[in-house]
């Protein structure tokens, strides 16, 4: 127990030696100390959360994200002790929280960084389910403006098939209509245009030979358009068209999980919206609220700090301090002496020599 103590009274920013002689204050800073560890825990699992999306498929994603994130979060838990530990309670209430303006404002910057990438691992099925629509969308637009594309390139060869297949199927309509009304001339069916005689008669003979000269003219019209087809198809293949196809499930769930950092952060605010774009009040302040836990969880060491009371180990740091700026002084003041007294010596020693020089240069007197 009594090394956990130490080891949150250092994430505390305390001065070990002075706090181990004021028990009064202990609990106060190993609650100050292990909300700055946790605080740099949270930050390590989203950072290293973060940047295993930034190298997924590499060989060694797990092993860059784990130094990132350790890099990281004991950044976070650097510049947090210093945050709290920079704090003087000694100072006056406006003094405090003009000092900690700063550092909340500075807090409240890491909490966001520190969320997002938490944010997106809690509504993870969303996000996959959202890419999955968006690559899907995506997919759709490209082969649409693939198709309008072709489409103005080779307008005259479309146009043309367009109307050959105009032509056969009138063809192919007048012919059943005409086969129609045959068989109701050589059954004896009456009607406007048959006889209603039983029979295989001149008129169901001349009716027979138009049908066959009108069969072959539409297996020539089939044939031109199966050439036309053949060309249209050819020309899609070159242009890759044939080779885009919309994703299958299984595609779109290989898309979303291999996702980067980018989609799905961006996944992760369109949350916030329904398809037809208005706001989802609901998942946005979901999404709000977990941010705003993870700011006041960044802010709460220095909230912590702000509202204790000045306590005996306080006291005794401000002694402390104002003992050492003493010393500070005296030491200045010794070092300001001796520099003084040599400098005498050396004007001394000067004012000799050159006394000894003038007597020298003098000649002797007769």
């Amino acid at each position: 127990m009594n090394r956990i103590s130490r080891f949150l009274w250092f994430c505390a920013g305390a001065h070990l030696a002075t706090l181990e002689k004021h028990p009064t204050d202990h609990n106060k800073y190993m609650g100050i100390g292990a909300t700055i560890f946790f605080t740099g825990l949270f930050a390590a699992l989203s950072g290293g959360y973060a940047m295993y999306f930034v190298f997924k498929g590499g060989d060694f994603a797990w092993l860059f994200s784990l130094f990132f994130g350790l890099i990281w979060g004991l950044a976070i838990f650097n510049m947090d002790r210093y945050i709290v530990g920079s704090l003087d309670k000694n100072a006056s209430t406006n003094k405090q929280l003009l000092q900690a303006t700063p550092r909340i404002l500075l807090a409240i910057m890491i909490g966001m960084v520190i969320s997002r990438p938490l944010e997106l691992k809690i509504f993870d099925k969303e996000i996959k389910e959202k890419l999955k629509v968006s690559y899907l969308n995506g997919q759709r637009s490209k082969i649409d403006t693939l198709n309008k594309a072709f489409d103005k390139k080779y307008t005259i060869e479309i146009g043309k098939l367009n109307d050959l297949k105009a032509q056969r199927d009138s063809l192919a309509s007048g012919i059943k209509s005409d086969r129609q009304k045959l068989n109701y001339e050589i059954f004896g069916n009456k009607t406007t245009e048959t006889s209603g005689v039983m029979g295989y008669g001149p008129y169901a003979k001349r009716k027979e030979s138009e049908l066959k000269q009108r069969q072959q003219n539409l297996d020539t019209l089939n044939a031109d358009i199966r050439k036309m087809e053949k060309f249209v198809d050819g020309r899609k293949q070159f242009d890759g068209l044939m080779s885009e196809k919309l994703y299958t499930s299984k595609q779109l769930d290989s898309l979303a999980n291999i996702a980067g950092f980018a989609d799905r952060n961006w996944a992760l605010g369109q949350l916030s919206f329904n398809p037809d774009g208005s706001k989802d009040f609901n998942t946005s302040l979901a999404i709000t609220f977990i941010g705003l836990l993870f700011i006041f969880f960044e802010c709460l060491p220095v909230f912590v700090k702000l509202m204790s009371a000045r306590g005996s180990y306080d006291h005794a740091i401000e002694n402390a301090e104002k003992v050492q700026v003493h010393l500070s002084d005296k030491d200045r003041d010794a070092e300001i002496a001796v520099a003084d007294q040599i400098q005498d010596t050396r004007i001394s020693i000067k004012t000799q020599q050159k006394i000894d020089e003038l007597r020298n240069s003098q000649p002797p007197s007769f």
